[in-house]
């Protein structure tokens, strides 16, 4: 049984169950469905520090302040709780949540814990909360909620969040990199079991499996940004890691490192993912290594970065990358530079200007968009090259497939040899022309 963690609370929730009327919460993992509903302040009710929705914008405040225990020390306290609310309230979609909430008030329960944790709702009630503190607006004053069994495990409350994950009238969107949070702690947890993972999730192994994969190289990045970046800031680039990690998965390492190399530094600058798709080859490096040469600013990026003192963190990017940076493609140490420094941050070039990390990365946008167009130009010219040679392959395959098939047409009623035979002479003639040009 787990510990109370506040009786006062405990009674006080207690109190409003024993006369509360029950309904039905299919996603309950017992036997026993129904469950007391009550209303109960939006004020008083504890958003909860546990909440993988927010896992990722958790990680970024902790790393921002440097207090290791903000949302674990005490979570019901004001400091974890003032904190969650801002992630709730910081998140995208909170003002069209808080005008529905406005519109139509709260159309589904949320779920919280006997000490009044929520489960499930945080949004609604930040955004219910927000409504009464700022508004007064007298239907936003409580949170109709189910309230779980005093003994609910740990275990039965991820389980019950990733049901009500999948259900739709509960589901409050999670960003992928949330998700993939998830993924990986119940992975750790099933003692790494793909198929419980898939089971809990409600998702295909495969589609686990994806989302892990994603996680581990955002993982890197972050690591190699030493505390600059932080996987919240990433939530948008999820195509991005998608097709780098189905890319680089079976791919020999030097194309890896090459391709992985080029898709962080074009992340952080903010390259469409569409572009660096067109770079998803062994020399990427190379043609963005080009394009910084051929820019005076990048060039002298290039020289700034070289010279930095190497530090674990540029040991760890060795490591990650499969990079040596005697190569004269290697992006390592531009990577590294750019990772592990804020976009308000200035620069001294060599030739004594000063520029804003954030122009720099705006002319590494630039020359790594350049470098992906002219990696598709290459792409399309080599496939100009070798398209005659492909479709007299093809023809001749099917040729080849036609005299196979000959016996048998021609023992058949319907055969036409006079058109056969014309379409023989065609083919001898469209031969001559292709063989004379």
């Amino acid at each position: 049984m787990n510990p109370v963690l506040d009786q006062e609370r405990a009674d006080f929730l207690a109190a409003r169950v024993a006369t509360a009327p029950k309904q039905l919460l299919p996603q309950w993992i017992r036997p026993e469905k129904e469950l007391p509903v009550v209303n109960v302040p939006t004020d008083w009710v504890r958003f909860s520090t546990l909440n993988h929705r927010t896992r990722a914008e958790q990680m970024r405040e902790i790393e921002t302040k440097g207090v290791l225990d903000l949302f674990s020390s005490d979570p019901l306290g004001t400091t974890a709780q003032n904190a969650q609310f801002t992630i709730l309230a910081g998140q995208e979609g909170f003002d069209d949540l808080k005008n529905d909430l406005r519109a139509r008030g709260q159309q589904e329960p949320a779920v919280v814990t006997a000490e009044g944790v929520l489960i499930n709702g945080n949004r609604r009630t930040a955004g219910l909360r927000s409504l009464w503190l700022d508004e007064t607006l007298p239907t936003a004053r409580y949170v109709r909620a189910y309230v779980l069994p005093s003994d609910a495990t740990a275990d039965e409350l991820i389980d019950l969040e990733t049901e009500l994950q999948v259900a739709k009238d509960f589901r409050e969107d999670y960003s992928w990199v949330n998700e993939a949070l998830l993924i990986e702690e119940i992975f750790i947890a099933s003692k790494k079991d793909w198929d419980r993972v898939a089971q809990r999730m409600r998702l295909k192994p495969e589609k686990v499996r994806a989302q892990y994969e994603k996680l581990q190289q955002l993982h890197q990045l972050v690591a190699l940004s030493n505390g600059t970046r932080h996987h919240a800031d990433f939530v948008g680039n999820e195509s991005a890691f998608e097709e780098l990690t189905k890319h680089i998965k079976d791919k020999a390492s030097d194309e890896a490192a090459s391709v992985r190399s080029v898709y962080f530094i074009g992340t952080l600058a903010g390259v469409n993912y569409r572009d660096l798709r067109h770079l998803r080859r062994k020399d990427a490096a190379a043609f963005v290594k080009g394009e910084f040469i051929s820019d005076p600013t990048l060039a002298q990026l290039l020289t700034v970065a070289v010279s930095e003192p190497a530090d674990s963190a540029d040991d760890f990017l060795d490591d990650v990358l499969g990079g040596n940076p005697a190569q004269p493609e290697d992006l390592t140490a531009v990577l590294s530079f750019l990772a592990q420094r804020t976009p308000d941050e200035i620069v001294t070039l060599p030739d004594g200007a000063t520029v804003p990390v954030e122009n720099l990365l705006n002319s590494v946008k630039s020359a790594v968009t350049a470098a992906a167009k002219e990696a598709s130009e290459e792409a399309k010219d080599v496939q100009a090259v070798i398209a005659p040679i492909l479709r007299l392959s093809e023809a001749l395959d099917e040729i080849t497939r036609a005299g196979t098939s000959l016996p048998k047409a021609r023992a058949q009623s319907g055969w036409d040899e006079d058109r056969f035979k014309k379409l023989i002479e065609d083919v001898k003639i469209a031969a001559g022309k292709l063989e004379s040009m």
